[in-house]
C-alpha cells in the first residue's frame, strides 16, 4: 500500500470491470489506484520504474495515477494517452491471449513509445518472443475485452 493513500473497501476485486487494472480501495483523489502507485512518466524520462507520491496525483480514465515528480506529474496532465500504461495497466500478453491479468509495474517494456506491463519475467519472456504479433493480437482482443470484468474472460 503507498503511505498517505487513503483505503476503504469496495466489493471489487484488484482487477476491476473497467478499463483500467487498479488497486482494491481508494486514494485521496477518490479513485481507485493504477499503476500500483508507480510513476508512469518515470518509464519514459528515465528507463525505470520509480514509486510514485500521493502529493503529485492525476486521474485519468477513472483512476488515480501517483507521480515522482511536479514535473512528471504535469508532462501526464498534458498528455496522458503518451504516458498511461497500454491495454489499461493489465498483462500485456494476457490480452494477447483475450485474458486481464494483473500487470506488474516492474515487468515492462516501452517500445514505440507505448508502456507494456507483464505479469511476471517468464510472461514478458513470451511476450517479447513477437512483440509485434503479440501486440497486433492484443490490441485486436483489447477492443472486445475492454469492458468486460476479467473474472468473465
Amino acid at each position: 500500500m503507498m503511505i498517505g493513500a487513503l483505503l476503504f473497501s469496495l466489493n471489487t476485486p484488484a482487477w476491476a470491470a473497467d478499463e483500467v487494472n487498479v488497486t482494491t480501495g481508494g486514494t485521496m483523489a477518490g479513485k481507485p489506484l493504477a499503476l500500483h502507485g508507480f510513476d508512469p512518466v518515470a518509464y519514459f524520462v528515465g528507463g525505470k520504474p520509480i514509486e510514485g507520491t500521493p502529493q503529485f496525483a492525476a486521474v485519468y480514465e477513472g483512476a488515480t495515477y501517483y507521480f515522482s515528480s511536479e514535473a512528471n506529474q504535469k508532462a501526464f496532465e498534458a498528455a496522458p494517452s503518451k504516458y498511461a500504461p497500454q491495454f489499461g495497466g493489465f498483462c500485456a500478453f494476457g490480452v494477447a491471449l483475450g485474458k486481464k491479468f494483473d500487470g506488474n509495474p516492474q515487468v515492462f517494456l516501452v517500445r514505440d513509445g507505448k508502456l507494456y506491463l507483464n505479469l511476471a519475467p517468464p510472461i514478458a519472456q513470451k511476450f517479447g518472443e513477437d512483440v509485434p504479433g503479440n501486440i497486433s493480437k492484443a490490441e485486436a482482443n483489447w477492443k472486445k475485452i475492454k469492458s468486460k470484468a476479467a473474472a468473465s474472460l
